[in-house]
C-alpha cells in the first residue's frame, strides 16, 4: 500500500551546475550634474508626500550586518551532496517556510517563459503598457535568457532539497517515515521551477531519477499554466479570500475566468499523474488550496479510491466564500474526497455551512450527505516534529548564534517575530501597537528590543512604504546612540538564526489577521524549555484569529490585532510577568504542543481516512446485497414474536403531491398490512412525516396498526386508539412562532413557494418555484440562518427534495423506535411471551438511516436474533439489504411473508 502525498511542490528540486561568467569591470560613473532621485531622504517617491527624515542609519545597518554575517555561505549550506539520498527528506526545514517567488529560489534553474496575464490593477496595467511600448531592454533580456537556456542544455544537474513548499507537511512525513509509521510514500508535485526551457529528454531523465531514487512523481506543466495557476489565481484570488481579504482589484469577471482556466489545467495535470500511478489499495492524500479540484477529478476516474483532503489554511465563512464566481465548482471539487480535514472546528463549521448554503446539501456535525455518498469532515490540528526540532536546535551553529545574541542583547528584554510582509500577517498592526507601548512606557524603551523578521514574497509596495515609515518613526523617536528599540529585517534569516532567536526571546508576538494554524508559535513554546539557554518560559502573545489560539485555551496572551491598546498592554504584561506565572502558562502550552505533534496529526488523519473509507465501502449500495426473500422467509417462520417498522412515503406507497394530500392509501398496501396483522405473532408499525390525523384517515381500514407520525414526535401504539405526544406543546409553539417569521420572509422572495405547518415542524415547499436556481440559493440561506440562530432551541433545518423542513432534534424516528421496542418487550414479558426474535425495518429516506443503525446494533448485540434492514433507495445506506423494485418489491416481499403465516 502506497500513500500518495499530493502537494503543489515536491520536497526536492533541480539545481543546474552552470558556472557563472565573471563580471566585467564596471565603468566609472560620470560625475552627476543634477541630484539623483535616489538621493532623496524620503522613503516615498517624490511627489507622494512630505519627506520623512532618516533615523540613525548607522545603527540600523549595524543590526542588519549582525544577522547577515556568514550569510554568503547560506547557498552552499542549502545545496546538499547528491550522494546523501536518504538524508534529503530527513533534513528539517522551518514548519512555516516563507516560500520565495516561483522560479526565484536559491538554485540555478531555467527562467520562466510565461507571459503573465494582465495585472490586477488598472494603474499597474497602464505602467506595463507604457513600459512595453518603449521596448528598450526586451531584446537584451531575450538574448540573456537564450544564453542562459543554452548553458542549461549541456549542464550537469543534481537533485536538491527544495526551499519551497509546505515545511510542516514535509517534516511530518519525514518523521513518520523514519519512525516506521509510513512504509511506502510517494510524493506528487511540481519541481517549483519553470520547465519550458528543458528538452523532453532532460525532463524524462529528471522524472525517472525522482521516481526511482526519491519516490517522487513530478508533474510537468507549461510555464504559462503554472504562472496563471499559482501567481495569479491562487495568490491573487484564493489566498486573499480564504483569509477574509476579498480582492477588489480583479473587478471584472474576465480576469478571474482568465486565471481560472490555468487553475483547472494544473489540477487536471495532478489528477492525471495520480490516476496513471494508482493501484488498488493505495491512499491519495491531497493538500491545500492549490489543488481543490483534484479530489473530484480523481473520484471521477477512480470511484473506489481512498481520497483524503486537508486544508492547511483557514476556511472562510459562507458570506466570504460565496463571493467567488466558481464557488460551486470548488466545493464540488473538495467533496470528491472521503475525508476532509481542517485545522480547527471553526473551519469545519464554516465549510459545512457553506455546503449547506451554496450546494443545498444536507450538513451534519460529521460531514456532508450527498446524493450518492457521505463525505466526512473533521478537525486535525497540525503540529511540529519535536524530535527533529530538538535535534536541529542542538546544532553547533544554533549554539553559536545563541551566544552571539545573548552578548549583543545582554540585559535586554527581547520580543521577537517572523512573518511574511503581507496584509494578512498583521505586521503593520504589530508595529503600531509596539509604538504605542513605547509611548506609554518610556521607562521601558531602553530595556526592550523587538526583532521583526519580515519576508516579502509578493509585490506590496504600499504596505512596504507604510511599514517602513512606522519603523523609521519608531527608531527616530526612541533610539539612542547605544540602543535601538526596533530591529526590522526585511529579509528571511537562516534557520539556525531563527532557532536561536526564538530560544533567547522573552516573548513572541504573532498578530495575524487570519491564519490556518500557526506552527511558529509551537516552535517558540518548545524552544523555551531552558535546555539550550538560560532564557526560559517565554510569553506568547497570540492573535485570536489564528487557528492555534483555540487550541491553546487561553494560556497565551490572546489579543485582537486591530485593538492596538490591547496589544500594547499585552507587550507590557509579557515583559512584567513574574516567573511563576510564566512557568504556569508555559507548562500548559508545552503539554498541548507535545500532544499535538506532526506525527500525531499525520497518523490520526490517515487512520480516520481508512476508517471512513471502510465505512463508506460498506454502505455503498453496489456492495450491499439484494434482499433474499427466501432467506427472510426462513427467519420469519421460526420466530415466535415479530416486529415490523415500515416507512410509508416511498416505501409502502409512492410519493404524492405535497400540495394535494391524498387521504387514501393504495388498496394493495392496506391488504398487505391487514394480512400481516392477522398473524398474532406480528406487530406492525408504519412511520411517516405526516400529521397524526392524516395517518388516521390513511389507515382507518387497518385496525390495530401502530403508527409513528411527524418523524417520531407522535406514536400510536399497536392495538391502541389514542396518540402519545412526546413533545412540549409550549416549547414547540415558542420556536415555531419565531421561525415562522423567517420562513415568511423567504417565502415572499421565492415565487411559487408555500409553507406547510405541522404540529411539530414547519416545511417550506418550493417545488413549484418559478426560478429554481434562486429558490435553491434562498433555501440554503434560510437553512444556514435558522441553524445558526436557533440551535439553542433544539431545532434544525434540513433541505430535502425541493423543500426545507424545520424540525425538532430531540425526537426522531430512532427515539420513537427505541420506545416502541422497550414497550413491546415489557408487554411480551407481562404475557409470558418471548421478546421479538424477528425485526424488519424498511425505508427509503435519509431519516431512516438512524433506525437502520439502531436495528443493526440490536442484531450485533444479540438482543434480537434475526434483524433485517432494507433500503429501497439507490443512495448509500447502512441497511443490510436493498430492493431495486421500489414500492412493488417491498409489498411483494411482505405479502410472501404474510402467506407463510
Amino acid at each position: 500500500m502506497t500513500v500518495f502525498v499530493v502537494s503543489l511542490f515536491l520536497p526536492y528540486t533541480i539545481h543546474f551546475e552552470v558556472n557563472k561568467p565573471e563580471r566585467r569591470p564596471r565603468r566609472p560613473d560620470p560625475p552627476s550634474r543634477l541630484p539623483s532621485r535616489t538621493d532623496h531622504a524620503s522613503l516615498f517617491a517624490l511627489g507622494l508626500g512630505n519627506p520623512t527624515p532618516l533615523a540613525t542609519p548607522a545603527i540600523q545597518t549595524e543590526h542588519e550586518e549582525f544577522f547577515l554575517s556568514n550569510k554568503s555561505s547560506s547557498f552552499a549550506s542549502n545545496v546538499l551532496k547528491t550522494q546523501n539520498l536518504a538524508g534529503l527528506l530527513a533534513a528539517p526545514t522551518p514548519s512555516e517556510s516563507h516560500t520565495p517567488l516561483w522560479g526565484q529560489g536559491l538554485f540555478i534553474q531555467p527562467k520562466s517563459r510565461a507571459k503573465s496575464p494582465p495585472p490586477v490593477s488598472v494603474l499597474r496595467y497602464t505602467k506595463q503598457y507604457e513600459s512595453s511600448a518603449r521596448g528598450r531592454s526586451s531584446s537584451i533580456s531575450d538574448s540573456r535568457q537564450e544564453s542562459h537556456e543554452r548553458a542549461l542544455r549541456t549542464a550537469d544537474w543534481s537533485v536538491q532539497q527544495a526551499d519551497q513548499g509546505n515545511g510542516g507537511l514535509r517534516n511530518a512525513v519525514g518523521a513518520a517515515t523514519r519512525s516506521g509509521l509510513l512504509k511506502e510514500t510517494t510524493w506528487v508535485g511540481t519541481l517549483g521551477m519553470p520547465t519550458d526551457a528543458l528538452e523532453d529528454a532532460r525532463k524524462f531523465d529528471i522524472d525517472d531519477k525522482l521516481e526511482n531514487e526519491y519516490d517522487c512523481l513530478a508533474v510537468f506543466a507549461t510555464d504559462s499554466d503554472f504562472d496563471g495557476h499559482y501567481s495569479h489565481y491562487c495568490k491573487t484570488i484564493l489566498w486573499p479570500v480564504f483569509h477574509y481579504q476579498i480582492p477588489d482589484n480583479p473587478k471584472n469577471k474576465a480576469y478571474e475566468d482568465h486565471s481560472w482556466i490555468y487553475y483547472v489545467r494544473i489540477n487536471q495535470a495532478f489528477a492525471d499523474r495520480i490516476i496513471k500511478s494508482w493501484k488498488r489499495g493505495d491512499i491519495i492524500w491531497i493538500h491545500d488550496y492549490h489543488l481543490l479540484l483534484v479530489p473530484a477529478m480523481v473520484r471521477k476516474k477512480l470511484p473506489e479510491a481512498q481520497v483524503g483532503f486537508f486544508l492547511h489554511v483557514a476556511f472562510p465563512s459562507s458570506e466570504v466564500f460565496r463571493c467567488l464566481a466558481v464557488r460551486r465548482e470548488l466545493l464540488e471539487g473538495i467533496l470528491g474526497a472521503n475525508l476532509i480535514g481542517f485545522q480547527t472546528q471553526e473551519y469545519c463549521n464554516h465549510f459545512l455551512q457553506t455546503c449547506n448554503r451554496i450546494l443545498c446539501a444536507e450538513a451534519t456535525p460529521d460531514g456532508v450527505q450527498l446524493e450518492d455518498r457521505f463525505v466526512n469532515v473533521a478537525e486535525f490540528p497540525c503540529g511540529v516534529n519535536l524530535d527533529t526540532l530538538n535535534e536541529r536546535r542542538h546544532d553547533p551553529a544554533v549554539g553559536e548564534w545563541i551566544q552571539r545574541m545573548r552578548t549583543k542583547y545582554k540585559d535586554k528584554q527581547l520580543v521577537v517575530a517572523r512573518d511574511k510582509l503581507d496584509h494578512i500577517r498583521g505586521v503593520r498592526q504589530k508595529l503600531l501597537a509596539y509604538e504605542l507601548f513605547l509611548n506609554k512606557n518610556p521607562h521601558l524603551k531602553e530595556k526592550v528590543v523587538m526583532i521583526q523578521v519580515a519576508t516579502s514574497t509578493t509585490e506590496q509596495a504600499e504596505l512596504d512604504a507604510t511599514v517602513s515609515e512606522i519603523v523609521t518613526r519608531i527608531n527616530s523617536l526612541h533610539s539612542t546612540l547605544a540602543h535601538q528599540p526596533l530591529v526590522f529585517l526585511k529579509q528571511d534569516i537562516e534557520y539556525s538564526q531563527y532557532l536561536a532567536m526564538i530560544t533567547v526571546a522573552d516573548a513572541m508576538m504573532i498578530t495575524s489577521l487570519r491564519e490556518g494554524m500557526g506552527l511558529t508559535s509551537q516552535e517558540f513554546v518548545y524552544c523555551q524549555d531552558g535546555k539550550c539557554s538560560d532564557k526560559q518560559h517565554g510569553v506568547l502573545i497570540l492573535s485570536e484569529f489564528t487557528g492555534i489560539s483555540s487550541l491553546f485555551k487561553g494560556n497565551d496572551l490572546s489579543v485582537n490585532p486591530w485593538d492596538y491598546r490591547q496589544c500594547a498592554n499585552a507587550i507590557h504584561t509579557a515583559i512584567e510577568m513574574g516567573s511563576e506565572e510564566r512557568e504556569r502558562r508555559w507548562s500548559k502550552l508545552m503539554g498541548i504542543v507535545e500532544h499535538n505533534t506532526a506525527e500525531h496529526w499525520l497518523t490520526s488523519f490517515l487512520d480516520r481516512l481508512s476508517s471512513v473509507w471502510n465505512e463508506h465501502s460498506r454502505r455503498d449500495t453496489l456492495s450491499i446485497p439484494r434482499l433474499s426473500v427466501n432467506e427472510l422467509g426462513v427467519k420469519y417462520k421460526v420466530a415466535k414474536s415479530r416486529l415490523f417498522m415500515l416507512d410509508y412515503e416511498g416505501t409502502l406507497a409512492a410519493y404524492g403531491s405535497p400540495t394535494s394530500i391524498v387521504f387514501t392509501s393504495p388498496q394493495r398496501t392496506l391488504d398487505v398490512l391487514n394480512d400481516l396483522i392477522f398473524d398474532e405473532r406480528n406487530i406492525v408499525y408504519v412511520m411517516s412525516g405526516r400529521k397524526p390525523e392524516e395517518l388516521d384517515r390513511l389507515f382507518r381500514r387497518v385496525p390495530k396498526l401502530g403508527l409513528i407520525a411527524e418523524n417520531g414526535c407522535f406514536v400510536k401504539h399497536f392495538e391502541a386508539d389514542a396518540w402519545t405526544d412526546f413533545t412540549d406543546a409550549g416549547k414547540t409553539m415558542a420556536w415555531k412562532e419565531s421561525i415562522l417569521q423567517t420562513l415568511e420572509y423567504y417565502k415572499d422572495r421565492i415565487e411559487g413557494s408555500w409553507i406547510e405547518e405541522r404540529h411539530c415542524s414547519l416545511i417550506l415547499h418550493y417545488n413549484e418555484a418559478k426560478d429554481m436556481q434562486t429558490a435553491a440559493r434562498l433555501a440554503g440561506d434560510c437553512t444556514t440562518h435558522i441553524n445558526d440562530t436557533c440551535q439553542n432551541q433544539g431545532v434544525h433545518a434540513v433541505i430535502t427534495d425541493k423543500e426545507m423542513a424545520v424540525e425538532s432534534m430531540e425526537f426522531t424516528k430512532g427515539t420513537a423506535a427505541i420506545r416502541i421496542f422497550v414497550g413491546v418487550k415489557e408487554k411480551n414479558q407481562a404475557r409470558d411471551l418471548a421478546s421479538p426474535e424477528f425485526l424488519m425495518v424498511a425505508g427509503n429516506a435519509r431519516d431512516d438511516e438512524v433506525i437502520y443503525r439502531w436495528a443493526n446494533q440490536l442484531g450485533k448485540d444479540g438482543i434480537v436474533r434475526d434483524v433485517t434492514t432494507v433500503s429501497v433507495s439507490s443512495r448509500n445506506t447502512e441497511a443490510m439489504a436493498t430492493l431495486t423494485q421500489g414500492v412493488t418489491g417491498v409489498l411483494s416481499a411482505l405479502q410472501r411473508l404474510a402467506n407463510l403465516s
